[in-house]
């Protein structure tokens, strides 16, 4: 088994952790001091990062991206990970994949400007009363001749402020199924701006300051059969598809953190004196540090491996649930260990560790929590087995 990087893969590394540290980390203090990601500085920053090569790498040559296999994506999405969520979420675009499915005029609508960086997309499942379970979602889009006319809330929606358009899940029918009615779902691309759509502030969140949510309402929202993306009733097969690869980005960007977390601590551990010598040297702190690097090889590894087996083709829910569990159980633990290191130091915004500790919260959270990830492991292991 071959762990070495490609000198293609090092430099994309060496690229990414560059754009990072030069381009981000400066603004860092403006963001979450102020809790804004201004609109000037987006444009700014996306236009830097467009120019490096770095924007859209997760989409395929052939419509314009970067092209990077999954390892290589995983990389660098580790690099991009280690600055404010908002700065290198926003700034340095990812165009979900779920536009790989746009057809005839939606890829010049939609996908190409998003791979260009001209849109944004934003993608609405989540309601109020459907979170992890998305079939239990009650907004619904009917059909009326050749239209659909939707109705329903989303909330949690992030990004939509700064998004161009969005990606939204609806239910349009039902079907049986062992456990009854079961709905299908569909799903819709829709302008900002669209009659019956509208964006409006969501809820004010500890982690991941300047990268917002919103709330959407659509009231009587009538689109064309040509907003449909897919096929009509197949919406829940495209979300799992985007799941999986989305599990693996934060999985991903908590590896980054999580290291830079870690060399922070070390660094703190070496510089700080306490009882005439480095607190490193203090079992009770050395201890600590290796307990966090072995936590973050491991979630290294899982990650990597998760990646490894979808550019084989071989990947399934449970290596992404796998990977994304331990990645962001491991990120709590290593930013609170280091936050402990460092003392009451730790709990102020002069270094980044009281940001990264909050960030870290909702990591175990978002994109299915660290519950649904267990049920999706055991599920793997007890049905082979008749359970």
């Amino acid at each position: 088994m071959d762990f070495s990087l490609t000198e293609e893969q090092e430099l994309i590394v060496r690229t990414t952790r560059a754009f990072v540290e030069q381009e981000l980390y400066p603004h860092e203090k403006e963001v979450e001091d102020t809790g804004v990601l201004r609109q000037e500085l987006l444009e700014e920053l996306k236009r830097k990062a467009i120019d490096a090569g770095l924007y859209a790498a997760n989409m395929p040559t052939e419509v314009g991206g970067g092209g990077l296999d999954t390892v290589t994506w995983v990389l660098y999405e580790k690099e991009l990970g280690r600055a404010n969520y908002a700065l290198h979420y926003c700034c340095v675009g990812r165009p979900s994949n779920i536009l790989l499915a746009c057809q005839g005029a939606q890829r010049e609508r939609y996908l190409l400007p998003a791979v260009r960086g001209e849109r944004t997309d934003c993608l609405a499942m989540s309601e109020p009363g459907a979170g992890s379970d998305l079939r239990g979602m009650k907004t619904t889009a009917v059909r009326a001749g050749n239209d659909f006319i939707i109705n329903g809330t989303k909330h949690f929606i992030s990004h939509a402020d700064h998004a161009d358009f969005v990606i939204l899940v609806a239910a349009t029918a039902s079907e049986d199924s062992a456990r009854g009615p079961r709905k299908k779902m569909t799903t819709f691309l829709i302008d900002k701006g669209h009659p019956g759509f509208e964006v409006l502030p969501g809820y004010r969140n500890v982690s991941h300051r300047g990268y917002n949510n919103s709330i959407l309402r659509f009231t009587d929202c009538r689109v064309s059969a040509d907003a449909v993306l897919g096929e009509v009733d197949k919406g829940f097969d495209v979300a799992n598809t985007w799941l999986a690869a989305t599990r693996l980005q934060v999985a991903a960007g908590c590896l980054g953190r999580a290291e830079r977390a870690l060399d922070l601590a070390k660094q703190w551990s070496v510089d700080r004196v306490q009882f005439g010598q480095s607190i490193g040297k203090f079992q009770g702190v050395s201890f600590k540090l290796a307990d966090m690097a072995v936590e973050l090889r491991a979630a290294e590894l899982l990650v990597l491996e998760a990646a490894w087996k979808h550019d084989q083709g071989i990947a399934t829910d449970a290596d992404f649930a796998v990977a994304k569990l331990k990645a962001t159980e491991m990120l709590a633990m290593v930013a609170d260990e280091a936050l402990q290191i460092h003392g009451g130091m730790g709990l102020m915004s002069d270094l980044p560790l009281e940001r990264i500790w909050r960030d870290a919260r909702i990591e175990r959270i978002w994109d299915g929590t660290s519950e649904i990830q267990r049920h999706i492991i055991s599920r793997a292991l007890l049905r082979p087995l008749g359970g």
